[in-house]
């Protein structure tokens, strides 16, 4: 172990194995088709086919490979609507969270500022997030149907492109991921340094470099840590948005392949979200790493 160790393989070797160790419970569990011949009542031969195992309905990592190859061997397909690559749906997926999570972002740094330096904002408002932050996006996505109700954005063709349920996706997105950014930024102002502040009164500071120059600084690990988190819940609500409005993405193609009781297919969609969840919270950490370092 202490020659893996020093080559630094210990870091692939034991996912790999943790990896292969999960794949096998997983074949372990799941059903494996059987086919009989059997000759029927009339004296025709007929093919029955039978899944049996612990979880017959469970496709076993072959059989998934295998429905999965066309939307991975052709990420970028687009057979129809609902009918696109892996990669495709993917990217859709992002770029609604892409909008939804800069949305927070502008509205859930200036709230979380404002509980920091207000002790009269944070006694105002404080119960009021308490309140609305553990709401699911399953309630959240209704209320943003009724608040944009009848809101259509015609495009140059004529068609609408931006609607009701669009306008719906962004609000929830936006809605169910500020709260880490709030609370992270409430807290990384409150753990300013007095004396920080008592320079810049001494040095007569405006607000805005006050605001600039030492607040913003002193508070950025804590706001990286809450933008690493709305960033993961922004992801994980798109998964619940697209299910419930039929938009194309992940998460829809998930839901319509439940409805059509294509089960490797959503083994496809579960980790497809899980590996696009983890390249962007590595990617968060590494822009947050070299933030601080600066």
């Amino acid at each position: 172990m202490n020659f893996f160790s020093k080559l630094k393989l210990d870091s692939i070797l034991l996912p790999l194995l943790a990896i292969l160790f999960c794949v096998g419970i997983w074949s372990f569990v799941s059903g494996k088709s059987t086919t009989t011949t059997k000759t029927d009542d009339w004296g025709d031969k007929v093919t029955v086919t039978t899944r049996e195992g612990l979880s017959k309905d469970l496709p076993s990592p072959v059989e998934t490979w295998t429905a999965s190859k066309p939307y991975i061997e052709q990420p970028v397909a687009k057979r129809g609507e609902l009918d696109q690559g892996i990669l495709r749906f993917t990217w859709l997926s992002l770029k609604l969270v892409a909008q939804g999570y800069l949305l927070a972002l502008v509205v859930a740094t200036p709230i979380g500022f404002l509980l920091g330096l207000s002790k009269m904002f944070t006694k105002a408002f404080d119960p009021i997030i308490q309140i609305l932050r553990p709401v699911s996006p399953l309630a959240w996505l209704p209320l943003g149907m009724v608040i944009f109700s009848g809101l259509k954005i015609m495009g140059p063709d004529g068609r609408v492109s931006f609607g009701t349920s669009d306008a719906a996706a962004l609000f929830t997105i936006a809605i169910c991921s500020m709260w880490p950014t709030v609370l992270n930024t409430a807290v990384g102002v409150r753990a300013v340094p007095q004396d920080y502040l008592n320079v810049a009164k001494v040095l007569k500071l405006s607000k805005a470099k006050t605001l600039f120059k030492i607040l913003i600084p002193s508070a950025l690990p804590y706001m990286f840590t809450g933008f690493r988190l709305s960033l993961g819940i922004a992801w994980l609500v798109i998964v619940a948005v697209e299910m419930l409005i039929g938009k194309p993405g992940v998460g829809g193609f998930l839901w319509q392949q439940y409805n059509a009781n294509s089960f490797a297919h959503i083994i496809l969609c579960i980790l497809t979200i899980g590996l696009v969840g983890y390249v962007l919270d590595r990617l968060m950490s590494l822009v947050e790493g070299r933030f601080r370092t600066a």
